[in-house]
Parts: C-alpha cells; structure tokens; sequence
C-alpha cells in the first residue's frame, strides 16, 4: 500500500521549521560578533591605552599669540594652531543649532554613542545603501583632544572602540553644555583656524556672538572637508554645502521654509580682511624671534598678545611705494633704460615650486623701514621683495655699504671740531699713497671736478673728493668714533674711503642714525615691541625707548639745514623736492659702480630709508644713483601717509645759532661790492662765524676795516686736503689725534679710474676757480 502524502498543510508547517534553523544560525552569528565586540571593548584600552581625563578638567588648549598694529588692529597669530578660547554663552545661539543639526541633531538625548546612527551606519553598510557616519560630537571631541591616542586617519574598530570609550568617559565627567563647549573651541575650521571664535574672525570680521544663521552655517558645513569647504577657497562650494546644513534645520523644525528659503538667499559676505596676515611678514618675524629669545615655547602656546609699534597704513604704503618703483625700474622704457637682469614676475613664471627660494635672489631687491623718531618706533619695514621667497630681513640681517649716505657723519664730526659750512675746499684731482698699496685716486660720480666750493655745497651735491678732504683733516678715528656714537656697530677701518661710505653697515642702523639729526642731537634706539600681555591682561614685559645724546642742537640743525638743500637743489632735488609739499630732508647715497642705491630722508617726526640692489653685489644699472631710483619710493609713500596725516613744519632753529652773509669765492663775510651770485647766509655754532671779509674783490683795498685777510689755517688745510702730506699722518692739535692709515680700500667707495678732466678755469680776478654750478 503506498504511502500516504504529506498534506498541503504539512508541507507548509515544514518551512518555519527551516526559517528557525536559519534564525537560529544569524542568532549564533550574533552570539559569536557580540563575544568578539565584547572582547573587543574589553581589549581596546588595555593596559591604559586609552588617555586619561584627569587633565580635561583645567582644559587649556595651546593657544595661539596674537599680534597687533599700534592701533589695536590684529596683525596675525604666532603658533601652530589658531585658536581662542570662548565660554558657550558668548557664542551665538546660531552658531549652536546650525553644529547640532549638521553633527549630531541627538546630541543632548544620548549618553556618547548615538545608537541609531550606529545601526543606521550597519545598516547602509550590509544593504549597499548611504553610509552614513556613527560618530557624536562627543567622539569627535575624543578624537580631536587626543590626536596622538586616537588617531583620526586610523579607521579601524580598534580606533572606533577607543572612541567610544573616551566619550564614554567624558560624558560621564562633564555636562553636554561643556562638552559642546570644548568641541566647539576645539574643531578645526580650515586655514588654520582652530574653534568658532578664530574662524568667525578670520572668515566674517566679527566674534563668533555676533553671527547671524547663515554665517553659523557656513562654519558649521566645514569639519566634514576644511579644505574643500574653505569660503575663501571654495565660495560656490561652501554656499552649497551652508544651504544643505540649512535644509536639515528645516527638516527638524528649527527653521520655517520660508526662514529657510531666506537664509539660503543670503549672499556670503566674507570679510575683506579678518587680519593682515601676508602684511607685514619681515615685521612679524622680526617681532617673533626677539620673543622666542625672551619667552620660548610660551610664545607658541599661551595666547599672549603682543602690541607692537607697527602702524599698518603706512606699512601698506610702503609695501606698495617699494614694489612699484621696483616694476617701473625693471620694466626699464625711456626712463631707466633696457632691464638686462631677470625680472622678479620672470623669475616666479620659471620657479618650479612655491617653496622658498635660494637664499640670495636673483632679482632686484629692496627694503624700506620707517621709524618715529622721537620715539624710535618701527612703523614700517619692509625686508625684501617676497618673504616666502626669501625669509632674509635686508633690514636688519644684511650688511651693505652706505655709499653717501654715510657723509653727514663726516661733516658732523668736522662741524664739532669747529670748522664751518662756509669753509672751502677745492673739488680737483687727488691721490693719496698708501703704504703697502697701489695710490688711491678717487673720483666723484660723475667723473668731473667742480673746483673750489664751500662745505655747504660739498656736502648737498655729494662731491666725493671734497669729502675726503673733509675727512682726512678731522681723521679717520675721529668719524668712527662718530659713527659709533651714531649706532653703527658694524667693523669700520679706518682708512680714507670710509668717508665715502664703503663700510658695511647694518641698514636698520644706518637709517636709524638720522634720527639724530631729525631730533636735534638725540638718536632714538629702533623698537618694534610695545607691551605683551598673558590672556589675562598682565604685563609680562614692556620695553621703554631709548634715547642718546648724541651731538649739539646746533651741530644737528645746521647738518640738517644741508640736508634739506639736499632735496630743494641738491642731489634729490628733481625726485623729492619737486614732487612733496611739506618739509623734509634727506641724503641719497650711491656705492661703487652703482651696486648699492639708497635714500634716506627724514621730517620732524619720522625717518624712512630706502635701499635697492642685488643680494650679490653687481651693477644695478647705468647711472644708477640713490635720487634716481631709490627716491621715488621714498617720495611715493611719504606722500601717500602726509595724505592722511597733518603736514609737519620745520625745525625749531636754536636760538645760539648766528647768521653771517658769506662770499661763496673766498668764505670771508660778503661786503657790498661782492656779486650778488656768490653771496648767501650761513649760519653758524657760537663761536666760529667768520670775522674777516671777503678778500677776493679788489674794490674793497683802501677801505678803512676792510683789509684783506688770508684764508683761516682751517680753511687752508680743508683747501689742501691730504695732498702734500705722508700717508698715515694725521693733523696736529687741535684738531685731535687719529689713527694712522693702513691702506686704502677702493670697494664701494664710489670712486671711478682716474680721468682725465681738467678743472675749470679760474675766472678773472679770482684766484680760485669759481664753483660750477649745477642745472
């Protein structure tokens, strides 16, 4: 009898029987994945792996040092993180419910782990669907805080599981408003802002109080890619990320549609400049290393603020007066000649990377610095072309000779040894032998000698050979002593082109001795620092400026008075002098076969210097002089800060100063029958304004108290100069003992091979040739 079939029914009862054996099989699988999870958690802070909370109760994060202007204006950030620490309840409520909603909408309803992303995570994982990410703010804040314990490019379980324990542990320690505190001055914002506070300044000028929603937004769509979503990188991006952080506000009932649709109409509106970082760089850096000296690693780590003397329009202006006289040179065209040199713009199309460049540039090079000069403040420098390029300050790490710019330390150093600007000396072909060297023939720039001047003129027109002269008579010791009461520290040997300016010098303190002469007699030491300050407002150090006599009031005033001839009919006259409107003076300054050019010119309140070349000495270009091509600069952004600023007016004469008319043909006291072309006033320190009359002109011979009387022995030896006298001796008393000659350096003395130039013709009735004068 066969067998009876399984009824329909049966088969049917047969099939959840086979449904148990594979529940039964997934349970297993679960059983077994849950053993290992649980062994896992129990192993992944073995052995104290995972960090310790003690510490988080005093959170200090390092905290950037911030720099500012003189007016208060943030310069930038020393450190490697840009940070600010702020408590929750000065940050806007935006700035909360726009991370809520984009990081973790359950944030105050789980206790570290969100369960249902995690099983939403799993879940988008084993269906092939959207993954998406299971990690709180809370495990984020673990991850960031301890970078080094959890780290955030280790993606496995291990790395997930010490998460999870970390933020186990913080939220049992801290409430959610704390945590949400830490986070928020702890995520990273791209560009190396660090916290919401730094982030809102840097990206929107403003705290991070005072952001409205669509600013929130725009921060909190950055953590999930700080670089992509950059709103000064990326803008498109980041306003389409912002508008999606948005709809998830509107998704949970935060914000309206038509709120929404508002906000997302917003225009991003980025601050034009949250700081000045990219101003400034050689300051900055100037600035840092003299604190890393003085506070170490506390600078990088503990927020200090540092109020330095920088003012930021007039760096700006320099910055931009530099650069452009530096194109227009190089551009070359009608005004300067053919550029036979790489050009900066050539130099970076060829560059293979924006690493830093070699340390000597190619191209042509430049500084500028400015300084109170009362106070020595620093409030401009500028040390070269482009700091990521070159990270070498031209201000106060180079050394380069001054060329002419050193002549007014000559002729102070003459005036306090009494002789007088109506002095005379005789521009001529000259030669000094020098024991153990070739015979030094000096020569003025433009190859020509002018004949018999006052020092007046030698010193304005920058004639080489009369301040030479000059400086032979008062001897070489006596002006280095001179310059090292003017500040220059560097080594100056003293041989006979020193007077002309080919001893290297620091420029910061070249440019800082003509505080001196801005000042009347007091030089003022160069100071970039004002106070610093920990987080708190104490002050943890505050220079005072510094200030040294250096000369008399009258001495100062009367150089003073050349250097402003200098700019009204001397040599930077056509770049300066005709195109400013307030007063001022200056020197320009030109070294051997054009390597160096410098101006420095100075009113009653700031002193600004110039200088341009290459970092390896060679000749910038033909006829490259300090009035041709460094001036301008100088003219450009003075003229551009007196835009801005009151005129100053003159110098204060003092009241010891007498006055003299003078004939410019014999020195003597002008009488009435002396050419009204060769009679000027001069002033005079008490004591040597000159009592004879001109004795040139004969009508004067019989008249009673006007006798002729022979030159002064100081203008007879001024007039001789060194020539006559053995190499390496010095004048007798009183003009004081000096140090014998070694030799003569030629290099940078602006000196030219020997030519031959005759002088001009001595004009009837004068036994002396008669000064050229200059168109």
């Amino acid at each position: 009898m066969a067998s009876k079939q399984p009824s329909a029914p049966w088969r049917r009862l047969r099939l959840p029987g086979g449904r148990r054996g594979i529940l039964l099989g997934l349970l297993g699988l679960a059983v077994v994945a849950l053993a290992v999870l649980l062994a896992a958690w129990a192993s992944a802070c073995a052995g104290n792996a995972c960090p310790s909370l003690a510490g988080l109760d005093d959170y200090d994060p390092a905290q950037a040092s911030k720099v500012y202007a003189a007016d208060g204006r943030l310069i930038t950030d020393l450190g490697l993180e840009r940070r600010t620490v702020v408590p929750l309840t000065q940050m806007s409520p935006a700035v909360v419910k726009a991370f809520l909603a984009t990081e973790d909408k359950r944030f105050y309803e789980h206790h570290g782990i969100d369960w249902y992303r995690v099983f939403g995570a799993l879940k988008g994982a084993l269906l092939g669907g959207r993954v998406t990410g299971a990690s709180t703010i809370t495990m984020q804040l673990a991850r960031n805080l301890f970078p080094e314990d959890i780290s955030g490019r280790d993606r496995t379980l291990r790395r997930k599981l010490r998460e999870a324990h970390v933020a186990l542990d913080i939220e049992k320690r801290f409430s959610k408003d704390k945590i949400l505190e830490l986070y928020l001055n702890q995520i990273d914002l791209g560009n190396r802002a660090y916290g919401v506070e730094v982030a809102s300044n840097r990206y929107f000028g403003k705290s991070s109080g005072e952001l409205n929603l669509a600013e929130a937004a725009t921060l909190a769509a950055i953590p999930k890619a700080p670089a992509t979503y950059n709103p000064r990188r990326n803008p498109a991006r980041s306003i389409q990320r912002r508008n999606l952080v948005l709809e998830l506000l509107q998704e949970q009932g935060t914000l309206t549609d038509e709120e929404a649709e508002r906000w997302k109409a917003y225009p991003l509106q980025l601050s034009t400049r949250s700081d000045f970082s990219g101003v400034a760089d050689y300051f900055v850096e100037f600035v840092r290393q003299q604190l890393q000296a003085r506070f170490g690693d506390q600078l990088y780590r503990e927020g200090l603020r540092i109020y330095t003397t920088l003012d930021l329009d007039m760096q700006v202006a320099a910055e931009r007066a530099l650069e452009t006289q530096l194109e227009t040179i190089e551009a070359g065209g009608q005004r300067y000649g053919k550029w036979t040199h790489p050009t900066y713009a050539t130099y970076l199309d060829k560059k293979e990377d924006a690493s830093e460049g070699p340390s000597q540039s190619p191209y042509l090079q430049g500084l500028m610095l400015t300084l109170e000069a009362k106070t020595g403040f620093v409030r401009a420098m500028v040390g070269g072309r482009d700091f990521e390029d070159s990270k070498f300050n031209r201000v106060t790490q180079s050394r380069r000779q001054p060329g002419s710019t050193f002549k007014p330390i000559v002729y102070t150093a003459a005036l306090e040894q009494g002789h007088t600007l109506s002095e005379l000396v005789v521009d001529e072909p000259f030669s000094l032998d020098v024991p153990g060297q070739d015979t030094w023939t000096p020569q003025n720039y433009d190859l020509k000698f002018a004949g018999q001047m006052t020092l007046r003129r030698a010193l304005y027109d920058s004639r080489n050979i009369p301040t030479i002269k000059v400086g032979q008579v008062v001897g070489e010791q006596t002006v280095i002593d001179e310059a090292r009461r003017f500040g220059i520290s560097t080594n100056v040997r003293p041989v006979p082109s020193i007077h002309i300016g080919s001893a290297d010098v620091v420029p910061m303190e070249m440019i800082a001795a003509y505080t001196a002469y801005a000042n009347l007699g007091v030089r003022t030491v160069p100071q970039a620092i004002l106070r610093v300050e920990d987080r708190s407002g104490k002050i943890l150090w505050q220079p005072q400026p510094r200030r040294v006599s250096v000369l008399q009031p009258a001495v100062a005033w009367l150089i003073t008075d050349v250097l402003r001839d200098v700019v009204r009919k001397g040599t930077a006259s056509g770049t300066v002098g005709s195109q400013i409107g307030f007063t001022a003076a200056g020197k320009t300054g030109t070294t051997n076969d054009g390597f160096d050019v410098w101006y420095i010119g100075y009113t009653p309140e700031l002193v600004t210097g110039v200088w341009m070349g290459f970092d390896q000495p060679q000749k910038i270009a033909p006829n490259a002089q300090g009035g041709r091509l460094a001036a301008p600069a100088w003219t450009m952004m003075m003229n551009e800060v007196y835009g801005r600023r009151p005129t100053p007016g003159g110098w204060a004469r003092p009241q010891d100063l007498v006055a003299a008319e003078i004939d410019t043909s014999s020195g003597g006291l002008a009488t009435p029958f002396c050419p009204r072309e060769f009679r000027y006033v001069e002033s005079y320190a008490p004591g040597t304004a000159p009592v004879a009359y001109c004795p040139v002109h004969s009508q004067l011979l019989g008249v009673p108290g006007m006798t002729p009387t022979p030159p002064s022995p100081r203008t007879l030896e001024l007039q001789e100069g060194a020539a006559g006298r053995p190499a390496g001796r010095q004048p007798e008393a009183p003009l004081g003992p000096a140090a014998a000659i070694p030799g003569a350096a030629t290099s940078g003395s602006a000196v030219r091979p020997r030519a031959e130039v005759a002088p001009p013709p001595a004009q009837p009735g004068h036994p002396m040739p008669v000064p050229a004068r200059k168109p």
